[in-house]
């Protein structure tokens, strides 16, 4: 059964302000039990994070509309500085690219570490599809509201 993750509860709020925040934040979940709130799995979560870290390195297939790519650049401070709202629904063409396939928590945690890495030493990034031309802070911004929205879905146990 798929749940609405716009109405979720018991959600964690979380910032990070750094890849190495969010990849701390992934170790200690991977090491540990947990229980996820949304619909994928921690494997999943991971596999998508690192997904769109790399396609910010090597871009994507995808285009926007016209419209979503005229407005994007207007909404672009907002989506690097609030939280991302829960419960969007990835576009058909972008679900085929950024839509996690079943991933195991190692290999996903295998996957984010790579993609975490090379956030760390590639200077070169392509502009987002969506928000245009992105600075490497601006990416870094990116990536951390956009995991601070899919990690608030894993709940550690205690």
């Amino acid at each position: 059964m798929t749940v609405n993750t716009a109405k979720v509860t018991g959600r964690r709020q979380l910032h990070f302000s750094s890849v190495d925040e969010i990849h701390s934040e992934v170790e200690r979940l991977a090491a540990g039990k947990h229980r996820m709130l949304g619909n994928w799995s921690l494997g999943q979560i991971l596999w998508h994070l690192a997904t769109v870290m790399n396609s910010s390195i090597d871009g994507t297939q995808v285009r926007p509309n016209f419209f979503m790519r005229l407005i994007g650049p207007l909404m672009k401070r907002g989506m690097l500085s609030k939280r991302m709202p829960a419960g969007f629904q990835l576009p058909a063409s972008f679900a085929k690219i950024f839509g996690p396939p079943e991933t195991s928590v190692e290999d996903g945690l295998r996957i984010f570490r790579e993609a975490a890495g090379r956030q760390k030493s590639e200077t070169h990034r392509e502009p987002s599809p969506f928000l245009g031309k992105m600075t490497d802070d601006d990416y870094v911004q990116l990536h951390c509201r956009h995991a601070e929205l899919h990690l608030s879905f894993v709940v550690p146990a205690e």
